[in-house]
């Protein structure tokens, strides 16, 4: 694998809550010397607040979110060169429209967010590739258990539905202008595979396909 192939690379890895792209992304930006651009959690100050009462912080996180991350873009195209996100922001949208279609956010509100995201979008530099972590409605739960965040223990099975339902849309639509590479994650693979996989993928020149690998032979 020709890692210099992928040095100069923009690639956001998008996927449910709890699938993996952190570690993912972080595995990435040391293999190929990339810097990574994290999922502001940490030091989200309306984090805890969305999972306590989503239906009175969900307008202020979204935007809270949506600027996070548009500085993140800003610092991208300052830099030059490459790059691995984890979460694009373009993600962002799915988790709006998931509260919009659960009452838990305003359609007005959603209305001023659209026009906002949309406004930015014209200072932002699109991935070369988004890497899809796809991941059942099951799987993610399990894994939101696993790592224990306490802000995390509220969510709920129907909203984690709604959530990869948005995804399928948005995998659809967010294909047609970036490349998109499905990756199946219930069972994790080495930064080596993903690595080889987006070069492999990415270079086909084809804008939305699966990534499958070959049994293992023992």
């Amino acid at each position: 694998m020709k890692q210099n192939n992928l040095q100069d690379m923009f690639i956001g890895i998008a996927g449910l809550i709890g699938a993996g792209k952190t570690t993912l992304a972080t595995a990435l930006g040391k293999h190929l010397n990339l810097p990574v651009y994290f999922e502001p959690v940490q030091d989200n100050e309306y984090l805890a607040d969305f999972y306590r009462d989503i239906r009175t912080y969900a307008f202020a996180t979204q935007i809270y979110l949506l600027n996070r991350r548009f500085q993140q873009h800003q610092e991208i195209i300052w830099r030059g060169g490459g790059g691995v996100q984890d979460r694009t922001i373009y993600e962002d949208a799915v988790f709006a429209k998931t509260l919009v279609n659960q009452g838990l956010m305003d359609e007005r509100d959603y209305r001023t967010y659209l026009q906002l995201f949309r406004n930015m979008s014209n200072f932002m530099c699109r991935p070369n590739v988004i890497v899809y972590l796809d991941l059942s409605v099951d799987s993610s739960m399990q894994r939101i258990r696993q790592r224990n965040r306490d802000v995390e223990l509220g969510i709920t099975r129907e909203y984690l539905e709604g959530l990869r339902n948005e995804y399928e849309t948005f995998i659809a639509d967010i294909s047609r202008t970036v490349p998109v590479i499905r990756v199946c994650w219930e069972e994790y693979r080495t930064v080596e595979e993903m690595a080889e996989v987006i070069e492999h993928e990415y270079f086909n020149k084809s804008f939305l396909r699966t990534a499958e690998w070959a049994p293992t032979r023992s």
